[in-house]
């Protein structure tokens, strides 16, 4: 995580003038969003040290489960001050109004600041998530006696989110996913991604003084 304080990223920098551009400021790359416990232990976990030995700076939540009825103020700070934010869809995602309320965030910040949404699908059919069908038409029908306000506004963020182009891990091996997302964050993030040959640098100046030195023995 980063340690540099940084202003309410959905708002300019004071830096901006009116004339110009408005540029933003970022304390973490990525913002994961996930469900603690169809994913922390699995995908997200590998993931998250993937974009760790990246050296992407990423917001992730490591309270446990049992974490009461008000997501912490800290949490949507986040994700206000980070560049992108990727979003792990799973079969109880939408069970978890800590996680809805994220999206619901996620959602507007899209709009306020223009954050960067990369979704993920966990074992879960893109299109069930995005049309609320299976276990997230159940979930909202729950969500519907228990919290009647907020329910279209998530119901709203779930199926613009989950109509952006991302991955479905029922296609693809896990770690071809992980490759891809970091690839997509570098690109975002205007970084390149180091070549291999670059990790050989010298290598051609031995390799010829090695063909020397085998040819002197002839």
């Amino acid at each position: 995580m980063g340690t540099e304080s940084a202003s309410s990223s959905c708002f300019p920098s004071s830096s901006s003038s009116s004339t110009s551009t408005p540029r933003w400021t970022y304390e973490y790359d990525v913002f994961l969003s996930f469900r603690g416990s169809d994913t922390r232990k699995k995908f997200t976990s590998h993931l998250y040290k993937a974009l760790d030995q990246n050296g992407i700076t990423t917001f992730r939540d490591d309270e446990s489960l049992d974490r009461g009825a008000f997501i912490k103020p800290e949490l949507l700070k986040a994700i206000e001050e980070s560049k992108i934010a990727v979003v792990i869809f799973s079969r109880d995602y939408a069970s978890s109004s800590w996680c809805l309320t994220e999206l619901a965030k996620v959602y507007e910040c899209m709009g306020k600041k223009k954050l960067i949404v990369l979704p993920v699908f966990h074992d879960v059919d893109p299109s069930d998530v995005r049309k609320l069908r299976g276990t997230f038409e159940d979930a909202f029908a729950k969500h519907l006696i228990d919290n009647t306000e907020n329910v279209q506004t998530w119901k709203d963020a779930v199926t613009e989110v989950a109509g952006i182009s991302g991955w479905d891990l029922r296609d693809e091996p896990e770690s071809t996913v992980i490759h891809e997302i970091i690839q997509r964050i570098n690109k975002e993030l205007d970084r390149e991604v180091p070549s291999v040959s670059e990790h050989l640098v010298g290598m051609e100046s031995r390799v010829q003084e090695m063909l020397n030195f085998c040819l002197g023995e002839r």
